[in-house]
């Protein structure tokens, strides 16, 4: 329901909160009780989260680039089986916290839409609506093409990350295009001085140097793609967004500035 390992660990902790202190000894259906309290604390989150992003300027979502499909293998059948999980995520990022909420309970956890109404605050009807809405928006996103191309790009920001990690300057080389443009954030104090990077073995160079600090990032969500975190999903150090085109990373943008940071959709993803 929130895609952010650190909030659902946040919405738990408010929930379990409410329950001690509660009464719940006239409670029938323990199940459905907390089913109702963590999906109203995810409820609120999603809507607080929508307003502190609508209150800033944000850049549009990147899209994904087209990459090659290889089928008809058992390795490539894994490969989009995994990358299911990660093209839903990107289609309920889309969704408005109410219809995300009657979309996951009716859809993935079969709930009646008479309790999803009383979660939501609205009659039968309208969760039933909400939930169509959703569904619709759901279906006509995450082709498998589009799947295919997300994950393509995920896979190359894992090379380039991890070439980042082992100090792999050979393999940094084979994932960047040999013009590639590495625009540095003046707000992130080590690179301050170098605003813009050009070309695959000054791009390589500046990984290696962060190599300590790239065991700690991770590949997340950002805006729909694939991205780096350094820090936190909920407490961001900085962001590195990629462009990638026919195979080759052709753009990084580092963001650090906070108001810019507070403005992403970021999602962690398994690592």
């Amino acid at each position: 329901m929130l895609g952010s390992r650190s909030e659902a660990d946040d919405a738990v902790q408010e929930s379990w909160i409410r329950l001690v202190r509660s009464d719940t000894g006239e409670v029938e259906n323990m199940g459905g009780w907390l089913t109702t309290i963590v999906s109203r604390v995810c409820l609120d989150m999603l809507r607080s989260r929508k307003s502190r992003r609508e209150e800033l300027v944000t850049a549009s979502a990147p899209e994904p680039v087209t990459g090659q499909q290889v089928g008809g293998d058992p390795e490539h059948e894994a490969l989009m089986a995994d990358s299911v999980g990660l093209a839903m995520l990107v289609v309920l990022e889309k969704l408005k916290p109410a219809e995300r909420i009657a979309f996951v309970l009716h859809d993935i956890f079969a709930l009646s839409f008479s309790e999803i109404a009383l979660i939501i605050g609205c009659n039968e009807a309208a969760a039933r609506q909400l939930a169509s809405r959703a569904r619709r928006r759901v279906k006509g996103a995450g082709s498998t093409s589009e799947i295919a191309e997300l994950q393509r790009k995920r896979e190359l920001v894992d090379a380039f990350l991890a070439a980042s990690r082992n100090g792999d300057f050979e393999k940094l080389l084979s994932v960047l295009d040999p013009n590639v443009v590495l625009r540095n954030d003046p707000a992130f104090a080590p690179v301050a001085s170098v605003p813009v990077v050009h070309g695959s073995e000054a791009v390589a160079k500046q990984a290696n140097q962060f190599a300590a600090r790239a065991r700690g990032m991770k590949t997340v969500l950002v805006n729909g793609s694939a991205g780096v975190i350094a820090g936190q999903v909920d407490q961001p150090i900085f962001i590195l967004e990629f462009t990638v085109v026919d195979g080759k990373i052709t753009e990084i943008d580092m963001i650090a500035d906070q108001a810019s940071l507070r403005g992403l959709d970021i999602a962690a993803l398994n690592n």
